[in-house]
């Protein structure tokens, strides 16, 4: 994907959000704190004992590749994250390169790093990420690990590419955020 198909796509994330924050539809604790089921964790992304579970959130996105020497490798996700629970799907956080995950409530971020991971059929991996930092006092303040399960799509292009080729893939995930515990 070109620089001004990526850049439309942010755009057009962002507007979203925006229109949202004006209509009022992303205020409010339910929102923030994302509630919802979370789906069979694979033994290899387990969470360690110590963390309790503080959000769970439906994503909706893409896994941008580009070609590198010849084969397809991850640039970057880019996703926005909803409510579990939410049937409108209203934004309440994105999700994109770092990786990193920004409240669109409260300005609150995660960064991580991905400590594990599980295959799934037909998509990209389920994983485990340790938090790497935090920022804000929010919804993602003070959080340790983060699972993506639950994937749908998302793998790379089985087609060969060559120079600077982009190519963009849907994917859904939930993420699961949890804290340490008191």
């Amino acid at each position: 994907m070109k620089l001004a198909t990526r850049l439309a796509l942010t755009t057009t994330a962002v507007a979203a959000v925006a229109a949202g924050t004006f209509l009022g539809v992303t205020t409010g604790t339910a929102a923030a704190t994302g509630t919802g089921t979370v789906p069979p964790v694979p033994s290899a992304v387990k969470v360690p004992d110590g963390n309790r579970l503080t959000g769970v959130f439906a994503a909706e996105g893409v896994q941008t590749y580009t070609c590198t020497d010849g084969a397809w490798k991850l640039l970057e996700p880019a996703a926005t994250l909803s409510a579990a629970h939410d049937r409108s799907h209203r934004p309440v956080a994105l999700h994109s390169r770092g990786p990193v995950w920004v409240s669109t409530v409260d300005g609150s971020a995660v960064n991580a790093a991905s400590v594990a991971s599980s295959p799934r059929d037909g998509a990209v991996d389920e994983l485990l990420l340790r938090a790497t930092a935090t920022r804000g006092s929010g919804v993602f303040a003070d959080v340790s690990y983060i699972q993506r399960l639950g994937t749908r799509g998302g793998l790379a292009p089985s087609a060969a590419c060559s120079g600077g080729d982009q190519k963009s893939v849907p994917y859904s995930a939930t993420y699961v955020f949890y804290k340490p515990s008191a």
